[in-house]
C-alpha cells in the first residue's frame, strides 16, 4: 500500500527530531527514528520498507542505541579502568542521573555523565592511589562517550538514507 507524499514528509521531518536527539540528549535519537520507521512499515504494510530492510534497520537502530553503554565502557577500560571501577561508575551515573533531574534541575543527562566520571575516578583512585591513572580511567569513559555520539550519529543519518532510499524507490 503506497502511502501519500505528506506522510513521506512527516516522517522525514520526525526523522530530524531524531537527530537532534544524537545532538541533544534531551530529546529522543536513534531509537525515535526507529520508530519512526516501524510506523512507516506498518501503515504502509511493510511495501517499500520489507523485512529484509527493516531488519536491517532494526540491527542499526539497536548498535546505535547502545551505543552509549558499550562504547563508554570501550573507553574506559582502555583508560585502565577495572571491571568494579565500572560498576560504581555505572552507580554513581545512575544516581547522577536521578540528583541531576530530580534535584538540581540539570537534567538526567548531564548528572549520569558527572556521576559516572566521578565514579570512574573515584573508584581508580581508590584501587591505585595515582590520580594521574584515575583521571585517565575517567577520560577514557568520557572519549567513549563522545566517540558514541558521533557512532550514533551516523548511524541515524544511515538509517534516514536507508529509508528514503527503500521509499523512493518504491
Amino acid at each position: 500500500m503506497e502511502l501519500p507524499e505528506w506522510a513521506f514528509v512527516a516522517a522525514l521531518i520526525a526523522m530530524f527530531v531524531g537527530i537532534i536527539g544524537v545532538i541533544l540528549p534531551v530529546v529522543p535519537g536513534v531509537g525515535f527514528i526507529w520508530i519512526v520507521v516501524l510506523i512507516y512499515a506498518i501503515a504502509e504494510k511493510f511495501a517499500t520498507i520489507d523485512l529484509i530492510t527493516f531488519t536491517v534497520l532494526t540491527i542499526l537502530g539497536v548498535i546505535g542505541f547502545t551505543a552509549d553503554l558499550w562504547m563508554t565502557q570501550v573507553g574506559a577500560k582502555a583508560g585502565g579502568a577495572s571491571p568494579l571501577s565500572l560498576l560504581v561508575g555505572f552507580l554513581l551515573g545512575t544516581v547522577g542521573a536521578l540528583v541531576g533531574a530530580i534535584f538540581l534541575g540539570v537534567g538526567a543527562i548531564p548528572g549520569a555523565i558527572v556521576g559516572a566520571i566521578a565514579g570512574v575516578v573515584i573508584a581508580e583512585y581508590h584501587r591505585r592511589e595515582d590520580w594521574n591513572e584515575a583521571f585517565k580511567a575517567g577520560g577514557g569513559w568520557a572519549a567513549g562517550c563522545l566517540l558514541s555520539g558521533g557512532v550514533q550519529f551516523l548511524i541515524a543519518i544511515l538509517m534516514i538514507l536507508i529509508f528514503v532510499w527503500q521509499v523512493l524507490r518504491g
